[in-house]
């Protein structure tokens, strides 16, 4: 089935066409057929599957065949998300989708000033889309109004339950009217989202669930190659030169981490910027935007990018600390390999890291392809770069080292045979 065999508005139609969006994902074709008969759904899909269009199509043709005119009369449906950044991603998606429809969509987040969005919402908006924080300091001053509201989106709900927001969205529910449609998305599913769940939508609710064997999209070719902790610097920079085309995503543990890294970059001529939570909202915008556009082609980031962030054209997932929560591995990885895309990740793991890897592999029921480092090209790698810097002592102490860790790895291996 193709969108050209929806019954949804003809603008809707082109837009998609232009956008390249010929026929829907899985999550799509079962989702969106629902959502039109105005029906509760709840959808388990995991990332990179297109749960975004999944309910902005139906949405916006609902709200454009029932409007009359460009005027708003108040808000109609309410998106809540659980960070900036998927929050502008999803608005992008309703005006992408939605372009010369009358539907107005409006973005309302914290981190930036309230003027410019306060302004937005008084000259009338059909959509919003939002994060719990600014929805409510909102709500309370009086600039948002949800008396009318028909649909009420959740994005990413599990990750909303572990930032937190269980008494937020259980809040909202009162602001809303009873008779609405309510649609429950989340990349995962267990005892907890289930119960938030079914505290909110209707007993007849539709639930559908996209489960592959494999969490990791087939889309993405993972790997794992086994180096030492202060070794990961000189192998990234390896990548980085021998990619020099590449659009690459570096994953690392904390925001401190996140800038010495990019430092060390830095200081071997490799342009890079960070997004993480301790930068402020335009910065982050900044650097997202200069990635997306390809004008920036290495991203160093925190996890707060890990989640529902659609960044087109990703060449390279480089899970540079493994994530300390195993599920976090799908959702970095599938930052790449998007849509028809193929995409490839990289994680590099240090001897104090396989308790983690463990995890990671448990969590997707399958072993990881070892991505195979011989002593030669470990050398190779740590020699070039420091023959650059002039350093032969600690090239030579370099040399011993991993010397010695290969002979010590080979007693083991004859030990346990």
């Amino acid at each position: 089935m193709k969108f050209s065999d929806y019954p949804i508005a003809l603008e809707i139609k082109q837009n998609l066409e232009d956008l390249k969006m010929i026929r829907p994902t899985d999550i799509q074709f079962k989702t969106i057929s629902p959502i039109m008969r105005e029906e509760d759904v709840l959808a388990i899909a995991q990332t990179g599957t297109g749960k975004t269009a999944a309910f902005v199509i139906p949405i916006l043709d609902r709200i454009q065949k029932s409007k009359t005119s460009r005027r708003s009369e108040g808000i109609r449906c309410l998106v809540m998300v659980p960070t900036r950044e998927l929050a502008l991603q999803i608005t992008e998606a309703f005006h992408d989708i939605g372009r010369n429809l009358k539907v107005k969509t409006s973005c309302v987040f914290g981190g930036v000033g309230q003027d410019d969005q306060i302004l937005a919402l008084e000259k009338g908006i059909d959509i919003l889309v939002t994060t719990p924080g600014r929805m409510f300091d909102f709500l309370h001053q009086g600039h948002i109004r949800l008396n009318r509201v028909e649909i009420l989106v959740l994005d990413e709900a599990d990750h909303m339950l572990d930032l937190g927001f269980v008494k937020d969205i259980d809040d909202v529910i009162n602001f809303l009217p009873k008779n609405r449609q309510t649609l429950f998305f989340s990349a995962t599913i267990d005892k907890k989202i289930k119960k938030l769940a079914y505290n909110i939508i209707r007993g007849n609710a539709i639930h559908i669930q996209i489960s592959p064997k494999d969490p990791v999209s087939k889309n993405v070719e993972h790997s794992v190659a086994h180096i030492e902790m202060d070794d990961k610097r000189f192998f990234l920079e390896r990548l980085v030169k021998e990619q020099p085309e590449a659009k690459i995503l570096v994953f690392v543990r904390t925001q401190v981490r996140a800038e010495r890294v990019c430092a060390a970059m830095e200081r071997v001529g490799v342009i890079s910027e960070t997004l993480h939570g301790g930068k402020d909202q335009n910065e982050r915008e900044a650097a997202l935007n200069a990635f997306k556009s390809g004008h920036l082609k290495l991203l160093i980031a925190t996890d707060v990018s890990a989640r529902g962030i659609d960044i087109p054209m990703v060449d390279f997932v480089v899970n540079y600390d493994l994530p300390e929560q195993a599920e976090n591995y799908v959702h970095r990885v599938g930052r790449t390999g998007r849509g028809n895309e193929k995409g490839l990740a990289i994680s590099f793991c240090s001897p104090a890291e396989l308790p983690l890897l463990e995890e990671i592999e448990g969590y997707i029921t399958k072993p990881i392809t070892v991505a195979e480092i011989t002593k030669t090209d470990y050398h190779e790698t740590l020699v070039f770069k420091q023959e650059e810097e002039g350093d032969w002592k600690s090239v030579m102490a370099e040399i011993q080292r991993l010397e010695e860790t290969y002979e010590d790895k080979k007693k083991k291996k004859k030990k346990k045979k």
